[in-house]
């Protein structure tokens, strides 16, 4: 087991190395709680047309028991010592956590490391979830927002996993049987594809000991992660537009970028920042406040490991459609042609710093945190090195990102609209919640 310091600062967080190659990341802090978490290397970029949905269904069934607990021992265990349990699945990683009062981290890392080590997944209740998870798939089909999103994430990824549904459909779904499960688990969850967390309030040495001891006979498995690089000679497509009996014209509007490891990030979250977070932003000002255009409009700058996307969503009334477009369209332009003001890239700045630095306050927040940052990056990112980061940006870095970013090439618009009710109601989706299991 090897130790590396991140800083000489007891509160600065710090990773071990088990032997078998698992990485623990050790954050201590004043807290009356622990957080512990899983972070898996799988993800819907790690599948193909054929297991599309496997990391999502394992998600699930990892909460259906153990040789020495029944699924409902799993959560009572938790929920009995007055604690949260949950897990969710994205793109590059399944996360299983639990959040519980401080002295109750050995039975958090218990519960969450026998669910990774030593699921069953009975076959009653594997055929029963599925139904649960295709039932979960047809109910974000419902909401215009998420089909607008998920048509829109397919369209700026077309020819990678990147755009596939999380969650998979009911059609890829369909022929899995446990044993393929059982089969993508042996294969996926290993040591060196997993990095554990503990956030809170905890003795590092005894949090290490309790890992170790359950890991103890999981040995070093070399696994090359299915993974292909988005291929940004592809391009996007433009436009879709899908039709659900709606009242609203439901607007998703991207742009393909670049991932989490380019410095540029920085500068791209300071620009979504000026354009669309929050009621003093740019598009909100100017959409609704100014125009009445629609109820609400924002933006999202998400970074995956060698591709992101800009976003920027709004519901508004068919006819104003685009009139709403052309003042998105006015704005992306002026942030290209002119640079941010001193004082508005200011208040952008502490907004932001300040929107971290809160919430980081949470224990959850920084197990998030920590453990994504270390699964897609290799390393941790401290709070600072965040803080410095964003507080050197430059008015003309953002205007370059900006120039770099909004290429018509890279661009696609999504739209649902009212019309008629799709077959069975079902759309693809890319799927960004929690699942309550």
């Amino acid at each position: 087991m090897s130790r590396r310091f991140d800083g000489e600062d007891s509160m600065t967080p710090t990773i071990e190395t088990l032997s078998n190659g698992m990485r623990i990341v050790l954050a201590p802090c004043e807290a009356e709680s622990v957080a512990f978490g899983l972070f898996v290397a799988s993800g819907s970029r790690h599948e193909t047309d054929k297991t599309a949905g496997i990391s999502h269904f394992i998600e699930h069934m990892l909460f259906k028991g153990t040789p020495t607990r029944r699924p409902v021992d799993i959560t009572r265990e938790i929920e009995g010592r007055g604690g949260n349990f949950n897990a969710c699945t994205s793109e590059e990683s399944t996360c299983y956590f639990a959040h519980l009062p401080y002295e109750c981290l050995a039975e958090a890392v218990d519960i969450i490391l026998d669910m990774y080590l030593n699921a069953t997944m009975p076959d009653d209740e594997f055929a029963r979830e599925k139904q649960v998870v295709i039932e979960e798939i047809r109910m974000y089909a419902d909401e215009p927002d998420a089909v607008a999103m998920e048509n829109l994430q397919r369209a700026l990824f077309p020819s990678s996993q990147l755009g596939a549904p999380v969650s998979g459909t009911p059609e890829s779904l369909a022929p899995m049987r446990p044993d393929d499960l059982r089969r993508y688990v042996n294969s996926h969850y290993t040591p060196s594809n997993t990095v554990a967390v503990v956030v809170g309030r905890f003795d590092e040495r005894r949090a290490v000991a309790e890992i170790e001891r359950r890991m103890a006979k999981c040995r070093r498995r070399a696994r090359a992660l299915n993974f292909s690089p988005v291929d940004f000679t592809k391009p996007t497509v433009p436009a879709v537009v899908a039709e659900k009996d709606i009242q609203q014209t439901q607007l998703a509007l991207g742009y393909r970028t670049f991932g989490f490891g380019d410095p540029r990030k920085y500068a791209a979250t300071l620009m979504d920042t000026v354009l669309g977070r929050g009621m003093s932003s740019r598009l909100f000002q100017q959409v609704r406040e100014r125009r009445g255009l629609s109820y609400d409009i924002a933006s999202r700058m998400q970074f995956f490991k060698d591709a992101g996307m800009f976003t920027i969503t709004a519901g508004m009334d068919p006819a104003k459609f685009e009139r709403t477009l052309a003042t998105v369209d006015r704005e992306l332009d002026r942030i290209c042609s002119k640079k941010i003001p001193a004082a508005e890239l200011e208040r952008a700045k502490r907004f932001l710093v300040g929107n971290f630095r809160l919430s980081h306050e949470r224990v959850t927040s920084k197990l998030f945190f920590y453990g994504a940052t270390l699964l897609s990056f290799g390393r941790l990112v401290s709070t600072e090195e965040q803080v410095e980061s964003i507080l050197a940006v430059t008015p003309g870095e953002v205007q370059a990102v900006a120039q770099a970013i909004f290429d018509p090439a890279n661009r696609s618009v999504s739209r649902v609209v009212p019309g008629k009710q799709g077959p069975d109601g079902i759309a693809p989706g890319n799927l960004h919640h929690l699942d309550r299991i």
